[in-house]
């Protein structure tokens, strides 16, 4: 088990920045990867940044340059830096963790944070 805890939300105007962290704990030796997704109203939850543990990142084509995604493994705490937000980036932000469940053949359990609320106003 995997319990992870997102902070960092809230309200920002357009054009500012927010940093979201996610801190998870259990059995962390057995995350893969580490991420962040968002949905908003409506919509379906979408892949905003991952980060492996060899600090391989991977992000969506429309967030790329304005988000980074960086990870503690001392702390164990992966982080997503916003940078330039729109109002469009407005969402519910969860943090995700991708755990091995097994090797042969290779299997993935996801665990999600409870998700916080990023607001940007026009």
């Amino acid at each position: 088990q995997v319990q992870l805890v997102e902070s960092g939300g809230g309200l920002v105007q357009a054009g500012g920045s927010l940093r979201l962290s996610c801190a998870a704990s259990g059995n962390i030796f057995s995350i893969y990867t580490m991420g962040w997704y968002r949905q908003a109203p409506g919509k379906q939850r979408d892949l905003v940044a991952v980060i492996t543990r060899g600090d391989s990142t991977n992000y969506a084509d429309s967030l790329k340059g304005r988000f980074t995604i960086s990870r503690d493994n001392a702390e164990n705490t992966v982080y997503l830096q916003m940078n330039s937000l729109k109002p469009e980036d407005t969402a519910v932000y969860y943090c995700n963790a991708r755990v091995i469940v097994a090797t042969t053949p290779l299997r993935f359990s996801d665990y999600w944070g409870q998700g916080t609320q990023v607001t940007v106003s026009s």
